[in-house]
């Protein structure tokens, strides 16, 4: 009898679908009195983790009280999902209730002389927000099960983003209709309103030459 490892092969059936869920992973550096935003594309009712620290250069010395951050995160309709006032790190959990870019803004409060933060920044949507660790404690799975789950999850969200995909092409099939629509309507706007000009300026001139008579 013949024993296929399958555990290989959902590895490599994974790989794919790790581009199918966002994982924004950056360290970026913030001057006091300046704001910094990050924005995601996220579709609705998609799980949203993410955390935040201001770097300590100075290994063995406290972090000064001006190395803060005020972090909010929005959504593209003005919603608010977090809030956090002058704070030297923290995180973020939601469920994405309305489709669109999501926008992450960081500000550090002024101070004198100018300062410059660095701060580390992760932000997992999708599958990738999930804590599989402890989906695996509870529930007392096996390693085959758990990438099983993990499979699973991974074709649901491509199947969720491939629909997100079509209506988001739907959407901009509908607005290029309308635009090319308002542009032809302004175009014919146009060629009107020029003809009418054309037209008043050779009957002023034509006017004018009779009042002198020169024609």
């Amino acid at each position: 009898m013949i024993r296929l490892n399958l555990q290989p092969l959902l590895l490599l059936l994974l790989v794919p679908g790790l581009f199918f869920s966002a994982v924004e992973s950056l360290r970026f550096e913030l001057q006091s009195g300046h704001t910094k935003c990050i924005s995601e594309d996220i579709k609705s009712n998609s799980l949203t983790v993410g955390k935040y620290n201001v770097v300590n250069l100075n290994q063995g010395q406290p972090l000064p009280d001006a190395h803060r951050v005020t972090v909010r995160v929005t959504s593209s309709y003005g919603n608010s999902y977090h809030h956090a006032d002058r704070v030297k790190s923290g995180q973020f959990a939601f469920t994405a209730a309305e489709a669109g870019d999501y926008m992450a803004c960081f500000w550090a409060p002024d101070h004198n002389p100018q300062t410059t933060l660095t701060v580390d920044f992760e932000w997992k949507t999708g599958v990738s927000a999930k804590d599989w660790s402890n989906v695996a404690k509870k529930g007392q799975v096996d390693v085959m099960e758990l990438e099983l789950k993990k499979l699973y999850e991974t074709v649901s969200s491509i199947h969720e983003e491939m629909f997100y995909l079509r209506e988001r092409e739907h959407e901009m099939q509908e607005l290029n209709k309308a635009t090319e629509s308002r542009m032809f309507w302004f175009g014919l706007l146009s060629l009107v309103i020029c003809l009418s000009v054309a037209g008043l300026q050779l009957w002023h001139l034509k006017t004018y030459f009779e009042k002198k008579k020169l024609i």
